[in-house]
């Protein structure tokens, strides 16, 4: 008992390092022999708390590298274990799902600031398809998604769509709309809708936008 409380003793630690953003995302920990020495524990000990936190999906160990921070959240590490052999399919029906509920929620709920977000986020979505940059055409995208999210102002919700941003992303492609205004203005009505507290034209004008991704 007293080794394993040890072992979780020192994942707490670690896990900490992680969660305050000492240890970034995308960056290499301290080798095992400097975390002996700055926490002042053993080296098994050290490995296994490691391992532990591996297991979670918050590190990876790259063999002759290191290991990595490559999540803040435990939830996402294990979604996209969970999730990585879905399909592009099987990936936009659960967008479908959850995307359309939300605006509906978020229809009902939003409050004032809600609808100045939206449509300030709105806005840099277009910006961002007239680039070239994928990374940003996503990320602007999700942010606005995440936003509605956000205007259900139901807290299990947030946390569960925040997990799955990273899974989100990385299944997203390049998607090309033969029409990007069209694409704009279909999210526009997503807006408009939530700031009329239309539920039903909210969650039409999901399907919308996503229906033509699985057709």
């Amino acid at each position: 008992m007293r080794r394993w409380g040890l072992v979780g003793q020192a994942s707490e630690r670690f896990r900490d390092e992680v969660l305050s953003g000492r240890w970034p995302v995308g960056e290499r920990i301290p080798t095992e022999p400097e975390l002996v020495e700055q926490f002042g524990i053993g080296r098994n000990t050290v490995r296994e708390a490691l391992q532990s936190l591996v297991h979670a999906g918050l590190l990876r160990r790259d063999q002759g590298r290191g290991t990595f921070v490559i999540s803040t959240s435990e939830l996402t590490g294990s979604l996209e274990r969970q999730l990585a052999g879905g399909s592009r399919r099987d990936y936009l029906e659960l967008r479908l799902a959850l995307d359309s509920t939300a605006a509906a929620l978020a229809a009902a709920r939003r409050s004032v600031d809600d609808v100045a977000r939206l449509r300030e986020l709105c806005g840099r979505r277009q910006e961002a398809w007239r680039s070239e940059d994928v990374a940003d055409r996503a990320n602007a995208d999700l942010a606005l998604h995440r936003a509605v999210v956000d205007a259900t102002h139901n807290p299990l919700y947030v946390t569960l769509y925040a997990g799955m941003l990273d899974v989100f992303a990385v299944h997203m492609r390049d998607d090309e709309d033969s029409d990007a205004d069209a694409a704009h203005d279909l999210h526009l009505e997503l807006v408009e809708a939530i700031a009329d507290q239309d539920a039903d034209r909210a969650a039409r004008a999901v399907a919308a936008i996503i229906d033509p991704f699985l057709e």
